[in-house]
């Protein structure tokens, strides 16, 4: 199967397409005005991390500190470089980290590998070398749920990314280690509590539902036609005029607007059959290429964003003069800058390796995702 791109994984987050967009009403990061009152989301608690401050996912690592670390001391207890760890998660190296505080490890690595100088460390390093062949365990992978691994964008707040993903304050600072003034820091990690259960109190909106009454239809049918009486012709015994013809009906504004839209808005980034369609699950297509095809910008515009995935994959977002933005994800060596104009149909950059290899391509009008298909031939 291909490489999901989430709505949130993806990134493409509000602060990123707030750049892109232009001019935008302000927007209120911690949503503090449009809380929902009454609605409880219960999260799970955040594994334990191994005798190595480890917590080990099937995608990704990150390591828990202990009271008094430094990023460096948290390094070499698990194995990588001060300077790696530091700039994976926007640190320095000397940083004093707080006690359960959360940091994202750049790649995978064996428990006990550094050489720490804890017991358990200690310990396992005299095993390892007493017994003549024997490699260090791997780490255990955390059953079920994978979390959500956040990269935090310029802007944004614990509060602001607590109410994008559903989850309340407190449970994002436990899962983190957050301190006291809940501060966090661009480019840092941070994992997204796995929600467990939602409801609301009576009387309360629960989170990702509506407020707005059933109409009269959904409650009970419709009446019996009413029977009326023909009219009587009009003075001067003419013919009775012809009933008005009744105005049509007013389309809803986005069948209107997809009627609109011309099928060949867009060209196609790269030839081949779609392996995963427009969905609630996908913001895009996944569009079958081999790895290195050419990728071409869809249509005339300016590079707007030139950035990254949590996983370090590049994503490339052009910017259109009619409002749109076209997204490229699951990409290699991008050919083109950011300010740069653009043309249609020109090289902007090459599909990336995957099983099997595809481009990852999105349509949006601000910060909504629209079918592609719609702009295509």
């Amino acid at each position: 199967m291909p490489r999901r791109f989430s709505p949130v994984a993806f990134g493409l987050a509000t602060v990123l397409l707030s750049g892109c967009v232009g001019a935008l009403p302000e927007l209120d990061f911690d949503f503090r005005g449009n809380a929902i009152s009454g609605a409880r989301v219960e999260t799970a608690p955040r594994p334990e991390p191994d005798a190595s401050g480890l917590i080990s996912y099937e995608s990704y690592q990150v390591v828990v500190a202990r009271r008094g670390d430094t990023v460096a001391e948290v390094a070499e207890r698990v194995g990588l470089t001060s300077a790696e760890l530091a700039s994976f998660n926007g640190r320095a190296a000397s940083d004093v980290l707080r006690d359960g505080e959360v940091l994202a490890l750049p790649r995978r690595v064996t428990a006990g590998d550094g050489g720490g100088t804890d017991i358990a460390s200690i310990a396992r390093g005299a095993i390892d070398e007493a017994e003549p062949g024997r490699t260090a365990a791997a780490p255990e992978v955390q059953p079920g749920t994978e979390p959500v691994r956040h990269r935090v964008g310029r802007g944004e707040t614990a509060y602001s990314i607590a109410r994008l993903y559903g989850v309340s304050v407190r449970a994002l600072a436990e899962w983190n280690g957050l301190g006291p003034d809940l501060a966090v820091r661009e480019n840092q990690y941070l994992l997204i509590p796995i929600v467990l259960e939602e409801s609301a109190s009576e009387g309360t909106q629960a989170p990702g539902t509506s407020i707005a009454p059933p109409p009269p239809s959904a409650a009970e049918p419709l009446p019996d036609p009413i029977a009326t009486a023909p009219l009587p012709p009009a003075s001067g015994g003419g013919p009775t005029p012809p009933a008005p013809e009744p105005e049509p009906e007013p389309q809803p504004e986005a069948e209107a607007e997809a009627e609109a839209e011309p099928s060949s808005r867009f060209a196609r980034p790269v030839e081949g059959p779609v392996l995963r369609a427009f969905s609630s699950a996908n913001e895009g297509i996944d569009i079958s290429a081999a790895t290195g095809t050419t990728v071409r910008a869809a249509g005339d515009g300016e590079v707007a964003a030139i950035t990254q995935d949590t996983d370090r994959v590049p994503i490339l977002v052009i910017r259109h003069d009619d409002g749109l933005l076209t997204v490229y994800a699951n990409i290699r060596n991008i050919s083109v800058t950011r300010g740069q104009s653009v043309t249609r149909g020109q090289p902007v950059a090459e599909v990336g390796e995957s099983d099997p290899s595809f481009l990852h391509f999105e349509v949006r009008r601000g910060f909504e995702a629209v079918d592609p298909d719609r702009f295509l031939p």
